[in-house]
């Protein structure tokens, strides 16, 4: 099932982030509230469930054995993420040094995106948004060719 939707949230003063639903049935299991977060581009954070972890992690692998800039990555990438709980009531706790990374206030927006949750900073997020909206046709072309 793909993630969808955009969702308004707010970090509260310990530091922790309240989950929709429907994303967190997306990424857990039942019996598995494992997920992984970390850095993504654009200054965003992601969640993962620990199977789509673990497959961006193999690709990685593949890609690391050929080149210097990706071995860098990998550490950057991996020093920086993190697995975490969700708790009973649906939250998670944002780490300290990915709070900074994103430059995360107050209010975030969650994006279902695919296979991912994007968490951004909402003043980050709505910049991204005004500045990307005209492109919206062309980047469609370009993603589907």
């Amino acid at each position: 099932m793909s993630l969808t939707g955009t969702y308004l949230r707010t970090v509260d003063d310990k530091q922790r982030l309240a989950i929709p639903k429907k994303l967190k049935e997306g990424l857990t299991s039942e019996t598995d509230y494992t997920v992984y977060l970390a850095p993504e581009t654009d200054r965003a954070l992601t969640l993962y469930s620990g199977s789509e972890f673990e497959r961006r992690a193999s690709l990685l692998v593949d890609l690391a054995a050929q080149r210097a800039e990706v071995r860098n990555y990998q550490r950057l990438y991996y020093s920086q993420a993190e697995q975490i709980e969700i708790d009973g009531q649906g939250r998670i706790r944002l780490p300290e040094r990915l709070i900074e990374f994103a430059g995360i206030e107050q209010e975030v927006v969650l994006l279902g995106v695919h296979n991912r949750v994007e968490i951004w900073d909402r003043v980050r997020w709505d910049d991204f948004l005004e500045g990307h909206r005209e492109d919206f046709d062309k980047m469609s072309s370009a993603a589907l060719g």
